[in-house]
């Protein structure tokens, strides 16, 4: 499987049923960020007012956060800062990555198969949290990923089953073999373990910076279970029983541990659920499950043809349309909130050098932004947008593009993807969309 398939395609399922309120909404709290944010219905709320926000995604705030040579808080400061003065109030975080033999995984990790976790990292995390709470930006952390770059499942499984794995696009093993070999872990008890005693650690954290419990910090939005899982990557190697169990049985695991913050899946939507709507519905109906996401790669997913923007995007404009308004129905079909947390499109001709335009990349933004909008003022589930993603500063470090074990200029693409193809740098007009998004949210009626 190519990157383009990265997040691929796929076909149906089985429906289940009901969810439930969320507790009653906190008392604010001194700081940068005041209460918890609640569930209410198809609402997000916050101190008793709705809550919508302009986000984006910033994976390795970790890692910038780190008192080590791979960390630089100098940075960091730096790019919540222009965050901050863009209005994006919630970022989308990596808070997990499994340090093993795929090759285009992020090293160091967070962890590796003993409990003989990265302190170093956990204390970059515990840093960045609190850079981010002092601007008003609330983090959603997400616990592991189904795909090799920050190691993931594939890497789980390969601590539990005599080291055998499989790389994502390594062409003796075609798509959808990655993703099937993936799905055992739902399955198999052993990587599960030590994927719950991460959860354990993480989500039961006392921050050494500010000296709060993880799970008494309301500069975290949510918890989320993993970046885009999928039951499989195919229905003929789905066990859906046992998909739902997992999502189910971590979300209350989560919620044992932390009752004050909210748990959603990571998931694409229907491009991560086989295609149905019926296994959305199912895994985010699970009560523990607070909100619908949902990610949309026009490019990945063949709706765009990247070297021919002009003949190609008003195709993949429809389509997103049509992906946002399907979502919106599944959302009030749960009646659950919906946030858009993942969004990304290439600059003009597929180029990564952030010298080149991004016309048809912002005409993408301000669709989905416009969709967001109408969908708040019409008093329907969106509740917020993640771009993906903030590359701020950093440029690439070689000529190719391509990252390298060592690399330090760290951005939104990640190690596995051409470094600058979807992110947005110092500098992109884009940035004049996120902020007139989130003038915009502003704007609204509480």
């Amino acid at each position: 499987m190519t990157t383009i398939a990265r997040r691929g395609f796929i076909g149906s399922g089985a429906l289940l049923a009901g969810c439930t309120m969320a507790p009653p909404l906190s008392r604010p709290t001194a700081g940068g960020t005041s209460g918890f944010v609640r569930r209410d219905g198809m609402r997000l709320s916050l101190d008793g007012r709705r809550y919508r926000f302009v986000g984006g995604n910033m994976w390795y705030a970790a890692y910038l956060g780190a008192d080590a040579p791979y960390g630089d808080r100098a940075r960091l400061g730096r790019e919540l800062d222009a965050l901050a003065a863009m209005g994006v109030t919630n970022l989308r975080v990596l808070a997990s990555s499994e340090e093993g033999p795929l090759k285009n995984s992020i090293k160091p990790g967070f962890r590796g198969p003993g409990k003989d976790y990265n302190q170093t990292l956990l204390a970059g995390l515990d840093y960045a949290l609190a850079e981010m709470g002092k601007r008003g930006i609330r983090a959603v952390l997400y616990l592991t990923n189904f795909w090799e770059w920050s190691g993931g499942m594939m890497t789980y499984l390969s601590y539990v089953n005599g080291g055998k794995y499989l790389n994502m696009n390594d062409p003796a093993h075609p798509w959808p073999e990655f993703a099937n070999f993936n799905a055992q872990f739902y399955g198999n008890r052993a990587a599960m373990d030590l994927y719950r005693d991460w959860i354990r650690a993480v989500v039961g954290r006392t921050n050494g910076v500010t000296g709060k419990p993880y799970a008494d910090d309301p500069t975290i939005m949510a918890w989320q279970l993993s970046n885009e899982p999928r039951p499989s990557g195919d229905m003929a190697h789905a066990n859906l029983p046992q998909f739902y169990a997992w999502v189910r049985d971590s979300a209350q695991f989560i919620k044992s541990i932390d009752r004050n913050h909210l748990v959603s899946t990571g998931s694409e939507g229907l491009k991560g659920g086989l295609d149905s709507a019926d296994i959305v519905l199912a895994e985010h109906a699970i009560p523990e499950i607070d909100y619908l996401t949902v990610h949309i790669w026009p490019n990945n997913w063949d709706w765009v043809k990247q070297t021919d923007l002009a003949n190609t995007a008003a195709r993949g404009e429809m389509l997103t349309d049509q992906y946002i308004a399907d979502h919106v129905a599944l959302a009030r079909r749960l009646d659950k909130p919906m946030v858009i947390e993942e969004f990304g499109y290439p600059r003009d001709g597929g180029s990564n050098d952030p010298a080149v335009a991004t016309t048809y990349k912002d005409r993408f933004y301000g669709r989905i932004y416009s969709a967001a909008i109408k969908d708040m003022q019409d008093g329907g589930p969106i509740a917020g947008t993640n771009f993906w993603a903030w590359n701020g500063e950093a440029r690439a470090a070689h000529p190719d593009y391509r990252f390298q074990d060592g690399d330090r200029q760290y951005m939104g693409d990640p190690p596995h993807e051409p470094q600058g193809w979807y992110g947005i740098f110092t500098g992109d007009t884009t940035i004049r969309l996120v902020s007139d998004h989130a003038k915009a949210i502003a704007a609204l009626p509480a």
